[in-house]
């Protein structure tokens, strides 16, 4: 990457993922991606996950930050919105959505902050239906479901937005 690096930052909502935390934390530093930082979003985890964050956070304070939601578990949707939006106005040039339950395979950030900075898009999506991609072995019939289920969602969404019928995008 050159001099001038974008800076990154990874929004991980979390929930009761004081377990996988830590080890997604190591992961992402392992990318050696400079400017990389980690956002986690916690919503009041009873498991003690926000605390396990603020010690990554007091550890490496230039490369994680912590958001609490306090209030109530308000939902996987609205901790992504609260999170990017906090990434953009701290002056993000990337940012990338990521679960905390390890299901995300880090190293491909890689090639996404790649294939930003050498091509025009905008956007880079990483999916578990396309080719080379695949649904966790170990994953339940209804996660699988629900999985399946929001992919052909998404997809509705954007085929709708592409053809023009839907301008709110």
């Amino acid at each position: 990457m050159p001099e001038s690096s974008p800076r990154i930052t990874v929004v991980v909502p979390t929930y009761n993922e004081r377990d996988n935390l830590p080890v997604l934390a190591a992961l992402l530093a392992g990318l050696r991606l400079p400017n990389l930082r980690v956002l986690v979003v916690d919503d009041n985890s009873p498991d003690g996950t926000g605390d396990i964050a603020d010690k990554l956070a007091l550890e490496s304070p230039e490369s994680v930050g912590v958001l609490h939601r306090t209030a109530k578990k308000n939902g996987l949707g609205r901790a992504y919105v609260a999170g990017i939006s906090q990434a953009l106005d701290e002056g993000a040039d990337i940012v990338i959505q990521m679960d905390a339950d390890l299901s995300h395979p880090a190293q491909v950030i890689v090639t996404m902050v790649e294939i930003l900075a050498t091509t025009d898009a905008s956007v880079v999506l990483g999916s578990r239906y396309v080719a080379g991609g695949s649904v966790a072995g170990e994953w339940a019939w209804h996660r699988k479901a629900l999985s399946a289920w929001a992919n052909f969602y998404v997809n509705a969404i954007l085929r709708a937005a592409r053809q023009g019928r839907d301008r709110r995008f």
